[in-house]
């Protein structure tokens, strides 16, 4: 959430900044008319009640004095009803305002480059070279049945669409990928290894910018209103929800492997086939809670420690800078790794690594303290893919493919998987 203080303060910058965005800027003026209403309802509730106040001094003046104080207890009743009917108005404006200000996005950073859509992201790096075959290459999709690695079609029986059962060798990679890249991140990228609560409250959705905005692609345990979580970065990022960060703890750096579950509303047609675009999906995230100082430097170390990931296990990808049009809600600036598929013939996002700044502590009232005498700041938050588990299993499994129907383990990857060396067909 923004500060309602950039909207008073500079408002025609607000207006720059989601207009870029796609908004219409009139939602910058919807916001200031409400505070406007907002901070008129609150000099009047002042007045009134400092009015009642002084009434009930009279009253009981009166009351010592054994005068009459018939008149001036009607008048302070009176002054109560009023006082009731303006604190439930401006109950409404604050929670007009607040829902207006929660749908409105994070302000890009300055490098964001302006763009409609993905088409428009512009391209940093690329590491390595796509591999060229010299035999017809099979897409991850046919690969991973021939070899009896999942089974789509009973997990359609028992979940719907977009669900997989991993089977075997495929099970097997699918958790030594998470290993690996849990313990890279532990061992040599000084992150705290969580094991995370995969259902979380409303209010912790709306803390990460969830609620209200995205409700539909989100599952939802009505019974309990408690949600499955879309990635390890909503229970990660509460962690320290309603509360102050003592001095010295920052930087904080988390690590967690979790399933993470998305209705994909509004994906009907894309990426079908496959491990690209699931219902359930692991992953491995990274979040940080950084000085607001500090915040930029740890976006790009955040970023090299999920292209780690990709160049030890030997897979081409590239790092491209997410335009004005397709950034995430929350986002200030996101860098986007896109691995080489074969079967696509072109890069697929893998990770996203994005500097939120002060917008999830704000509404999730995370601050921390420089020293103990300090007044408490509002921390800024990171969160990135350290990777998407399916996704770098779909990429080995094309990249790694040989010309008999088997897959090569990357050698990283070999001490996960019980010291096997490749993925042979079943005779």
């Amino acid at each position: 959430m923004l500060d309602i203080k950039l909207f008073r303060k500079t408002p025609d910058l607000v207006k720059e900044k989601v207009t870029k965005r796609g908004m219409d800027d009139s939602v910058v003026d919807d916001v200031l008319k409400l505070d406007d209403q907002r901070r008129e309802l609150i000099s009047k509730a002042e007045e009134m009640k400092a009015e009642r106040n002084k009434v009930s001094g009279e009253i009981a003046q009166k009351k010592r004095n054994k005068e009459n104080a018939d008149d001036a207890i009607a008048a302070m009743r009176n002054l109560g009803d009023d006082i009731k009917a303006l604190d439930e108005q401006l109950n409404k404006v604050d929670a007009e305002l607040n829902d207006q200000l929660s749908r409105i996005p994070n302000l890009i950073h300055d490098d964001v480059p302006e763009g409609a859509s993905d088409e428009d992201n512009v391209e940093l790096k690329r590491w390595g070279t796509p591999r060229e075959f010299d035999f017809e290459a099979k897409p991850h999709w046919d690969l991973v049945e021939e070899l009896k690695m999942v089974n789509f079609e009973r997990a359609a029986k028992v979940s719907g669409a977009r669900f997989v059962y991993l089977t075997g060798d495929g099970a097997q990679l699918e958790r030594a990928l998470m290993n690996y890249m849990v313990t890279k991140h532990t061992t040599q990228h000084g992150y705290t290894e969580m094991m995370v609560p995969q259902l979380v409250n409303a209010d912790s959705m709306y803390g990460t910018g969830q609620l209200p905005k995205f409700e539909e692609d989100l599952f939802k345990v009505e019974k309990e209103g408690l949600y499955t979580i879309p990635t390890a970065e909503v229970p990660l990022t509460n962690y320290y929800r309603n509360e102050i960060i003592e001095p010295d703890v920052l930087p904080e750096k988390f690590t967690a492997q979790s399933a993470c579950y998305r209705s994909e509303a509004g994906s009907a047609g894309r990426d079908t086939r496959g491990l690209i675009r699931l219902h359930q999906f692991d992953k491995v995230e990274m979040v940080r809670f950084e000085k607001p100082e500090d915040s930029w430097d740890a976006l790009e170390e955040m970023t090299t420690n999920a292209e780690a990931i990709l160049e030890e296990l030997g897979l081409p990808y590239r790092r491209v800078i997410l335009c004005t049009g397709d950034i995430g809600f929350g986002s200030s600036k996101t860098y986007d790794l896109e691995v080489w598929l074969p079967s696509y013939n072109e890069y697929k996002e893998i990770s996203s690594c994005s500097n939120i700044t002060d917008f999830q502590a704000r509404r999730s009232n995370i601050r921390f303290k420089r020293d103990t005498k300090a007044k408490p700041e509002l921390v800024h938050t990171l969160n990135g893919s350290g990777l998407a588990v399916g996704r770098t299993f779909a990429a080995i499994v094309e990249n790694y493919q040989n010309e008999d129907g088997s897959v090569t383990i990357p050698e990283a990857l070999v001490p996960f998987m019980g010291g096997k060396t490749e993925i042979r067909p079943f005779k």
